[in-house]
């Protein structure tokens, strides 16, 4: 297929391999990648998001404090039916729509359990930000870490460096990502059977959320470090978890 034919995802570049690092991003790489629908990358450096989104007519994911627009990445670009979707969420049940011929990633009767499922997770995942900010700094491009780091400063109020000091700050920033792990954990065991998916046999985009986060902690933490070691212990070492960061 021409890649003129292909849907576009627009994602921020780094230097991990492969350049991908965003885990928004990377739930609907892995969306897409799921459903085997071709597509291809256009990076775009932090600066110059919302420059390229208003550009190709996105939609804004959200809105800053004083109520001027935020455009954020995934958005993606679909030239089969000229549409552009932004906000991984929203992409997921495009795809679903636009495309029934594939593995389904919001089943109907599952679309309010995914719509509670976003609001709680990001809540429980929240610890996670300020452990990998610093980190993330490092593997973007220049311009792109410039603008990163004065802009998470200004949310934080305070330098990158000292958001998770070393020491017993950062271990209860752990343990309370950890916490938030246990509850998803103890979800898939409610009938007292240990799922591996939430769709039990399939995967699903709740899944694919779950895979994403971790799938950046392992990055940003060193696949070998101790604390992606003490991460892929949690909760007796899910298989699903593990297996689904493998593939990323």
């Amino acid at each position: 297929m021409p890649s003129s034919q292909v849907i576009v995802l627009y994602d921020f570049p780094s230097t991990f391999p492969g350049k991908a690092c965003s885990p928004n991003v990377w739930k609907t790489r892995l969306c897409l990648n799921y459903k085997g629908l071709p597509h291809r990358t256009i990076w775009v450096e932090y600066p110059d998001i919302a420059k390229v989104c208003k550009e190709i007519g996105a939609e804004p994911t959200g809105t800053y404090p004083d109520g001027s627009p935020y455009y954020s990445v995934p958005t993606i670009y679909d030239p089969s039916t000229k549409s552009v979707v932004s906000e991984s969420a929203r992409i997921a049940r495009y795809l679903d729509k636009t495309y029934p011929d594939t593995p389904v990633l919001i089943p109907p009767e599952t679309d309010a359990f995914h719509a509670a499922f976003n609001e709680v997770f990001e809540s429980l995942a929240l610890p996670m930000l300020p452990l990998m900010l610093p980190s993330t700094s490092e593997v973007l491009h220049p311009e792109s870490r410039a603008y990163f780091r004065k802009s998470r400063e200004a949310w934080f109020g305070k330098k990158l460096e000292e958001i998770s000091p070393v020491g017993q700050a950062r271990e209860e920033q752990w343990k309370k990502l950890a916490e938030g792990y246990t509850k998803v954990a103890m979800w898939l065991q409610m009938d007292r059977r240990d799922k591996l998916f939430f769709e039990g046999d399939n995967i699903c985009y709740a899944d694919i959320t779950i895979a994403s986060f971790l799938g950046f902690l392992r990055r940003s933490s060193g696949a070998d470090s101790a604390e992606w070691a003490a991460v892929k212990e949690w909760d007796g070492g899910r298989d699903s978890w593990s297996g689904l960061t493998s593939t990323r």
